[in-house]
């Protein structure tokens, strides 16, 4: 069995290198994540979040490196039923029903979820009988969960699940997510919304440009963006100093305010009242936003646009 830190690897690449020509959307990722974890993974577009995904479910094989599920290749464990994946790009199929659809996918694999189950985690039971291509956006997005449940996986990778669902639809959404990964099962899930990673992720995996950049809980990510900010009325003060205080990392001058990115908000409040430099002070933790922007800022190459 293989382990890491004691735990059963659920995914693990080592190495694991994919190029297109000459781009290298996946640059040698080293990654592994434990059975039961759930972890976001954050990239611009264009950063190698879904060739990694394509590589993790064996769509694409790594050119260098491997990927491997349960110590097994991507291709075996999809076909024993110990991955499911919802991915992007879907059409309706006409003319079935709910329970009809996901009894056929499940008849696929060699232990599947009861069809009833299925539904239930995907807070669809009471659609099994209405025609997949009659219903809402989100409705749809929650029949595709059910499908990709219906192999009773322990791992279940969700490609923007949420793409293009209005706010009512995503918390019912993170609602059926969040039962399936009480049961112990392993959430993989890549996201735009970056409220989702924060919330709902118990570790959070940055990638840019192929590699990854970052790899640690919302809140640590948060604190190598710079803790916290800083912000203050000038009031006509000098302003050459306020880069020096304690904690300080970056001085920004907006108008007649001036924001201090610190690493210790506590030591550069009281620099600023021991200036008597208080007014219209405000103090706000930094945000999963700043740290994505700090971790990715640079323009992105036209041909990473679409890996």
């Amino acid at each position: 069995m293989t382990q890491t830190g004691g735990t059963e690897r659920a995914v693990s690449f080592a190495g694991a290198v994919k190029t297109f020509g000459a781009v290298r959307a996946v640059d040698g990722v080293d990654l592994e994540i434990g059975r039961g974890e759930t972890v976001a993974l954050l990239g611009r577009n264009g950063a190698g979040k879904s060739t990694a995904i394509s590589l993790l479910l064996g769509l694409n094989a790594p050119d260098a490196g491997t990927v491997e599920l349960f110590g097994a290749a991507p291709e075996s464990a999809v076909r024993s039923g110990l991955v499911g994946a919802m991915l992007q790009e879907a059409r309706a199929v006409p003319r079935v029903t709910v329970g009809e659809l996901v009894a056929f996918v499940a008849r696929r694999y060699p232990a599947p979820m009861p069809v009833a189950r299925a539904l239930e985690l995907a807070g669809i039971g009471e659609l099994a009988g209405r025609r997949v291509d009659r219903l809402s956006g989100g409705q749809t997005q929650r029949v595709r969960f059910a499908v990709a449940l219906a192999g009773n996986p322990s791992l279940i990778v969700l490609d923007e699940p949420t793409a293009a669902l209005d706010v009512e639809a995503r918390h019912a959404f993170w609602q059926s997510m969040r039962a399936f990964a009480r049961r112990g099962h392993t959430v993989l899930f890549s996201t735009h919304y970056l409220e989702e990673a924060d919330a709902h992720a118990d570790r959070i995996v940055v990638i840019d440009r192929g590699r990854i950049v970052a790899d640690g809980t919302g809140e640590q990510l948060k604190r190598a963006a710079g803790g916290s900010l800083v912000s203050i009325d000038l009031a006509g003060r000098p302003t050459e100093d306020l880069a020096q205080l304690p904690g300080v990392r970056t001085l920004e001058i907006r108008g007649d305010r001036a924001l201090l990115r610190t690493d210790d908000s506590d030591a550069t409040v009281i620099a600023l009242a021991a200036r008597n430099a208080i007014r219209g002070l405000e103090v706000t933790p930094a945000s999963l936003d700043d740290a994505f922007l700090a971790l990715t800022a640079h323009e992105l190459e036209p041909e990473l646009e679409t890996l």
